[in-house]
């Protein structure tokens, strides 16, 4: 799947440093390296310090993963290490 050269903006919604948070950031830059080579900003919200931003984004679990840019928007809750889930959510492979 061709990806423009639009910067994609994802946010990444964590609680603190858990282990689940922690390898979900590690999996996105993973996959963010691997399919989106400098086209993508990473803003990772930490809940603990700022609750009042899970309103804005419907945020219902911990971590999860929201694609601001492009659109339409997505959200994938976990740690993120289902690789082809990520990227079928993303819109950067085709679900099989």
């Amino acid at each position: 799947m061709e990806v423009n050269d639009e910067i994609w903006e994802l946010r990444l919604y964590v609680a603190g440093k858990t282990t689940r948070s922690v390898a979900a950031l590690a999996n996105l830059k993973r996959y963010c390296e691997e399919y989106l080579k400098d086209k993508y900003v990473i803003e990772v919200i930490d809940l603990l310090v700022q609750p009042q931003l899970a309103e804005g984004d419907q945020i219902l679990a911990i971590p999860t993963l929201v694609k601001k840019v492009p659109e339409p928007i997505r959200k994938i809750i976990g740690d993120l290490s289902n690789e082809e889930k990520v990227l079928v959510g993303l819109n950067l492979r085709p679900a099989k």
